[in-house]
């Protein structure tokens, strides 16, 4: 499939920034949108939408996915190709603390997203799971094949529910959707309040860091420029009905509708304690650590299958932490003047 024309929901986020990004540099003409809500630094995000609007192909809305009226003014401006859908309220634990945000943007945002792709005839809508989805799962790796019906958070439980609203839309009105399950990004530009950000900057200013489950969580550690190629690979790359499909024992990871599912991960596990030497050793500085319980929400390892990634689009994420790190960390010593 060939697509000129793109919207990027969550823009000024860090995949949405960077997916925008290469988008751009490939020719197409991008249009983001994203509320700039104050999750977390503003300014972060805005020097990310600075570096976009150097590109002329680049145009920006700045609007909350909840607000259906500006979201159908979006789409009454523009035809797109591909829509794909990046922003979301992020965050495990920030779920416990403040659901309505999840159910604002995740469960509202996204039934906009859906009516306006169906009314405007997208060709394809590719949009942001999480492997927070496979909840109290414990059968290793991850597979999308794996029954994800008990979710240990509510940010967890809107991605699920994304999942579901998007099979519906596309076994209703032939709307072709495909869900991505993102397993821990990190990369330059990320998220600080992801655990590269803020160990990064606490282990330089001299702080301690608190390590959850005593160092012992294992994540499927994911490069940014994984994530984004896996994005496009999948973007041109329609999801077809899977004729082999049986109501009477149902594959959650394909459909006899258009809709598929995939993994987006390094699919090679690393222990958080490993993770934190790996940036000791980057930074020349060993950090002052606080072991702390496994927080309420979290999950203790995550392993993504990408079986059907490599098989569908050929692709298989393989930058080394090593090698991600060390880019993060330069990233982060230039913008922030270390």
């Amino acid at each position: 499939m060939n697509f000129t024309n793109v919207l990027v929901t969550g823009a000024a986020g860090f995949i949405g920034y960077h997916l925008a990004h290469r988008l751009l540099k490939d020719g197409c003409r991008v249009t983001g949108i994203d509320n700039l809500n104050a999750y977390y630094d503003v300014s972060l995000k805005e020097v990310r939408l600075e570096k976009l609007r150097t590109f002329q192909n680049f145009c920006f809305f700045r609007a909350d996915l909840a607000d259906r009226k500006a979201m159908e003014e979006v789409f009454d401006k523009t035809r797109f190709d591909v829509v794909v859908n990046l922003a979301a309220q992020a965050g495990v634990r920030y779920s416990l603390k403040n659901p309505y945000a999840y159910v604002d943007s995740n469960i509202v945002g996204f039934i906009n997203i859906l009516e306006c792709c169906r009314h405007s005839r997208v060709k394809h809508l590719v949009f942001a799971s999480s492997s927070s989805v496979y909840g109290a799962n414990t059968r290793m790796p991850f597979s999308v094949h794996h029954n994800v019906d008990h979710p240990v958070s509510l940010y967890a439980a809107s991605k699920k529910a994304n999942e579901l609203m998007a099979h519906a839309y596309s076994h209703l009105y032939e709307l072709p959707c495909t869900g991505l399950r993102f397993f821990t990004v990190y990369g330059p530009w990320g998220r600080p309040d992801m655990a590269l950000f803020l160990f990064t900057q606490a282990i330089l200013e001299g702080k301690p860091i608190h390590v959850f489950n005593h160092g012992q969580m294992q994540r499927d550690f994911t490069y940014i420029d994984d994530i984004v190629e896996g994005v496009v690979r999948v973007m041109g790359n329609l999801p077809e009905p899977n004729p082999g499909w049986k109501g009477n024992d149902p594959d959650p990871g394909t459909s006899y509708v258009r809709y598929k599912i995939y993994n987006i991960g390094n699919n090679h596990p690393v222990e958080l304690a490993r993770f934190i030497e790996v940036i000791e050793n980057v930074l020349g500085k060993t950090a002052r650590k606080e072991f702390m319980d496994l927080q309420p929400g979290d999950v203790p390892a995550t392993y993504a299958d990408i079986d059907d990634l490599v098989k569908d689009v050929g692709f298989k994420p393989d930058t080394p932490i090593e090698e991600g790190v060390r880019r993060f960390v330069e990233w982060y010593r230039d913008f922030y003047g270390y």
